[in-house]
């Protein structure tokens, strides 16, 4: 099946309830029937949007995770959308911060674990941390996996353009205090890799954090297509995939790259 040219992605933010997985799946399945109901082909959700990180209840949580991909493996048959998100994943006796990409046709295409723990919220405490990068073929195109902290690491995002990547998507809990950092990190990453990026964050408090929503999707000029501001709801932008095309011959960056003095 060759992928889409042209298409909707969305983004979705809203306020994630620690544990409380029911209230939180209600809430995504919303939002999913709402982008749908506006023809989006592609939705992005924040980071643990199941659970949130309420680490000391990680193993219980994980048990919850095949159960939710089989519903949204449904949703996204049933409307042809590709939803990404991550859960808790356990595996021999550790949790990952797991990205999941379940296609248009409802099939699981990529899994990510995250890579790089924020140490500032004790991640690397409770996570297991991922070994790879993964670059994956979807029915809308070749994408990038990462998640919020991956964002500062700029050598990622260039691990994915080097695989072929035309679009990152991220899934964060990216705090108040550095919303300037998000801002400017997804600007940066667009500009520098020539892609679109799709990306989602919450909003809401978790203990003393406060989140600013901020959710956007950013074409490969750099320029912002949507923007979900600080408000509980959907952002909505037209991606097409030839535009990655244009830009990268318009201003040739990967044929001038000096990899054989950096890398």
């Amino acid at each position: 099946m060759g992928s889409k040219k042209i298409f909707k992605a969305g983004v979705v933010q809203f306020d994630i309830i620690n544990g409380q997985i029911e209230a939180n799946m209600d809430v995504v399945l919303a939002n999913l029937e709402h982008l749908a109901s506006r023809g989006v082909s592609l939705a992005v959700l924040p980071e643990l949007f199941s659970c949130g990180f309420d680490n000391r209840c990680l193993k219980e949580h994980s048990r919850h995770t095949v159960p939710i991909l089989e519903r949204l493996s449904g949703f996204a048959r049933d409307h042809g959308m590709a939803i990404a998100g991550t859960l808790p994943e356990s595996e021999d006796g550790r949790i990952y911060n797991t990205m999941y990409f379940m296609d248009t046709d409802g099939s699981v295409k990529g899994r990510y674990r995250k890579l790089h723990l924020f140490r500032l919220t004790n991640e690397h405490l409770f996570y297991g941390a991922g070994d790879r990068v993964v670059t994956i073929d979807t029915n809308l195109g070749r994408m990038g996996l990462m998640i919020c902290y991956d964002l500062r690491f700029p050598e990622m995002a260039c691990k994915h353009l080097q695989a072929g990547a035309r679009m990152i998507i991220v899934s964060a809990q990216w705090p108040e205090p550095r919303k300037n950092h998000w801002r400017h990190l997804v600007l940066a990453r667009a500009i520098e890799n020539q892609l679109y990026m799709v990306c989602a964050n919450r909003i809401g408090t978790d203990e003393d954090l406060v989140f600013p929503g901020m959710s956007m999707v950013a074409g490969p000029m750099g320029e912002i297509l949507a923007d979900a501001g600080a408000d509980d709801k959907t952002a909505v932008a037209t991606i097409e995939m030839e535009q990655v095309t244009r830009v990268r011959q318009l201003i040739p960056c990967i044929t001038d790259r000096r990899s054989d003095v950096y890398g």
